[in-house]
C-alpha cells in the first residue's frame, strides 16, 4: 500500500517529465542506486513511457555496475560511492550504453548498514548527463531511516531531471 501511495504521489511529476522528454523527442536511461528502482518505477507509471524511457537498472553491487555500465574498473579509480564524480560517471555510462539522449543516475547511502565507501547514511548524489549538460544534486538527510532516505533520494533525482528539462527548453 505504501508503495502505491508513493507512486501516486510521484506520478504527476513523472507525467510532467514524460511530456518534456516527448516534446523534445528525447529518451532517458536510469541507473537507480540506493533508490532501489523507485526512479524508474515512478517514470513507468506514465502510460506510453516507452516513448521516452529506454530502460536501466538497479546498481546495487559491483557485478551490476560492471554489467550495466560496461566500464573498466580503472574508470572508477580514486572515486567513492555517493560522490559527484562517481554518479556522473554512471549517468554518462547508462546514457551511452542505452543509446539515450539523457542518463540519470543516483548513488547514495540509505542507512541501516554501513556503506562500502564509508559514505554517511542519508547522503545521495543524483547526476544527469545529456544534451551538453552534466549536473549533480546532493542531498544529505542526516537520517539513518532507510525507507525515508530511499524516498528522499528518489524525489531529489526526479527534481534534478525535471528542473533541468524545464530550464533547457
Amino acid at each position: 500500500m505504501a508503495e502505491a501511495n508513493l507512486l501516486r504521489e510521484l506520478h504527476p511529476q513523472a507525467v510532467r517529465i514524460g511530456a518534456l522528454l516527448r516534446g523534445r523527442g528525447e529518451k532517458l536511461a536510469v541507473a537507480d542506486g540506493a533508490t532501489g528502482g523507485l526512479i524508474a518505477a515512478s517514470l513507468l507509471t506514465v502510460p506510453g513511457a516507452l516513448d521516452f524511457f529506454v530502460g536501466g537498472g538497479v546498481v546495487y553491487s559491483f557485478r551490476a555496475r560492471d554489467v550495466l555500465f560496461d566500464l573498466q574498473r580503472e574508470a572508477y579509480k580514486g572515486m567513492r560511492g555517493a560522490s559527484e564524480d562517481y554518479a556522473l560517471l554512471q549517468a554518462r555510462a547508462i546514457r551511452d550504453n542505452f543509446h539515450a539522449e539523457w542518463g540519470l543516475a543516483e548513488s547514495g547511502s540509505v542507512g541501516g548498514s554501513s556503506h562500502p565507501s564509508g559514505a554517511p547514511a542519508g547522503r545521495s548524489v543524483a547526476a544527469l548527463a545529456g544534451q551538453g549538460a552534466e549536473l549533480t544534486r546532493m542531498i544529505e538527510t542526516g537520517s539513518d531511516d532507510r525507507i525515508d532516505n530511499m524516498l528522499a533520494f528518489t524525489r531529489n533525482a526526479l527534481a534534478l531531471l525535471e528542473d533541468t528539462l524545464s530550464e533547457s527548453r
